[in-house]
């Protein structure tokens, strides 16, 4: 039997992988931003528009994610990330459809030291977060059964980010500087398109887990990683210099977490998706990229 899926947020990172990684039992819709964009809509027209589609499963990776940019847009963050999530919430309630809604380590302001477990105690320092938080509360109030997953340093051949900045400053530059003091722990957006699909497939589980890949590093050492595997690949034709630096010789409009490593112990158990070291998933993503990079 054939299961139904409904992507929001599909042209990003996660909704990407989502779209590329469909299991076999399953179909699904990506409504364009265009044609559905649950920032704007209102109930009746999500209503009308899930009770069409007829999913079993709506899974929401749409976000806004520009962290500095929020800083001076906090309403935007705020309708995107907590106003619109919480209408999406009611509606799957209202129409007994499973939701699984993606977070993120910004929720947590950094000073722990050892990996935060999901019951930890938030404490966002910036509008992303606090965005992204309100989210949270906003979505388990409104629909309990629904499942939310934080992750990290989501990275893709799709889309703009971290690791694709990387390769294009290197293929260009002769040397670069990287924070050497942030913690944390890449995420292959694939990995986690599993990650999703799993919550979609156990429809007992509920409340919040988390999900990156397996181990931690600083943004410099995952450059470092970024560099030596693109080398090895051929994606890279020299060894660029990358110099440590301490995150207040790069200030940005929002504070980041210090330390943002996740303990995933609970989504491996209850998820059933194997832990992947992290410059494990790296490699496969950049022999990802390798291979569509005429795409």
């Amino acid at each position: 039997m054939t299961s139904r899926a409904v992507i929001f947020g599909g042209s990003g990172q996660l909704g990407s992988e989502l779209k590329a990684s469909l299991p076999a039992a399953w179909t699904c819709e990506a409504p364009a931003r265009v044609q559905l964009d649950i920032a704007a809509a209102d109930s009746d027209l999500l209503t009308s528009e899930l009770r069409r589609l007829g999913p079993e499963a709506v899974i929401n990776a749409a976000a806004y994610t520009a962290v500095d940019l929020a800083e001076s847009e906090p309403e935007q963050a705020h309708l995107v990330n907590a106003v619109a999530p919480a209408n999406l919430a009611r509606v799957c309630a209202d129409l007994d459809i499973r939701l699984i809604h993606i977070s993120t380590d910004f929720v947590f302001d950094g000073t722990a030291d050892q990996p935060y477990l999901p019951e930890h105690e938030c404490n966002p320092i910036g509008v992303y977060g606090a965005s992204k938080l309100a989210g949270e509360r906003a979505v388990m109030a409104a629909h309990p059964e629904a499942i939310i997953i934080r992750t990290s340093w989501l990275y893709s051949r799709f889309g703009a980010n971290f690791v694709k900045t990387m390769l294009r400053l290197m293929a260009e530059r002769e040397s670069l500087a990287v924070v050497a003091d942030q913690v944390g722990t890449p995420t292959w957006a694939a990995g986690l398109a599993q990650a999703a699909w799993s919550a979609a497939e156990h429809p007992g589980l509920h409340g919040i887990y988390h999900w990156s890949d397996n181990g931690a590093c600083s943004w410099y050492d995952f450059a470092v990683a970024i560099r030596d595997e693109a080398l090895d690949l051929g994606l890279l034709t020299r060894a660029v210099e990358i110099k440590p630096i301490p995150g207040t010789d790069y200030p940005t409009p929002a504070a980041r977490p210090a330390y943002s490593v996740l303990d995933k112990n609970s989504s491996w158990r209850d998820l059933e998706v194997p832990a992947v070291p992290w410059r494990q998933q790296l490699q496969r993503m950049l022999l990802d990229l390798q291979e569509h990079k005429n795409d």
